[in-house]
């Protein structure tokens, strides 16, 4: 069913709410975004909702970190790219030939929600950088990059190396710093890999010490 559009003289609410239900049709595209510097580096894959939210993990934790304002942190990240529903995204050598408006974007998609003076606060302190939340965010943003570019190094990318390296000299904050060397010295298979005892590996279909796996049974699978 297709909601009929409020007009002006419809109560306010109604017209908050529809927009609201816009916005969030919207915020959906980001699934279907994809972040374009892959096509470049030759591996790899993810679209902005993605980003977005590892983005905002990762600025928690830098937040809890530096001492910072945890959710005012999260909340800029999250909704850090939120413009490229409408503009998409830039890589590197687009924003060489290519720019978009992304207040202007921000604008529109805010328009009418209430969400406006929140939203578009965030990103004149993002883009500012002059508070510690800002420049955590913007070391969130590019550490949810190093990681990704620390797994396809993990996995025979030599490109990513060079990626790498350019990604850790943008971090702004020493928690960034501190925790961008953590990870470019992790495998990223530790998580899993080494968490389990190796008896675990061995035994986990109930395969026994010099006991062969049975039909359909592989170790480290179910």
């Amino acid at each position: 069913m297709t909601r009929e559009r409020s007009g002006p003289g419809a109560p306010a609410a109604a017209q908050r709410l529809g927009r609201l239900a816009d916005f969030l049709f919207e915020v959906g595209m980001l699934r279907k975004t994809p972040r374009t510097g892959y096509q470049f580096l030759g591996t790899g894959a993810e679209n902005v909702a993605e980003h977005s939210f590892r983005t905002a993990v990762i600025g928690c934790v830098l937040a809890r970190l530096a001492g910072a304002d945890e959710a005012r942190t999260t909340l800029m990240c999250l909704f850090h790219d939120l413009h490229e529903a409408r503009t998409g995204d830039f890589n590197y050598v687009n924003h060489a030939y290519n720019r978009s408006d992304r207040v202007r974007a921000l604008q529109d998609a805010a328009r009418g929600t209430g969400l406006s003076a929140m939203l578009l606060g965030m990103w004149d302190e993002l883009e500012g950088m002059d508070t510690l939340e800002a420049r955590l965010a913007q070391d969130a943003d590019q550490i949810d990059l190093i990681l990704n570019l620390k797994e396809q190094s993990d996995l025979g990318n030599r490109y990513a190396d060079k990626w790498l390296a350019c990604a850790l000299e943008r971090l702004r904050t020493e928690q960034g710093r501190a925790l961008a060397r953590q990870i470019a010295a992790t495998d990223h298979t530790d998580w899993w890999f080494l968490g389990q005892d190796e008896q675990w590996w061995k035994n986990r279909n109930g395969v026994k010490d010099g006991q062969a796996p049975g039909p359909g049974e592989a170790p480290g699978g179910e």
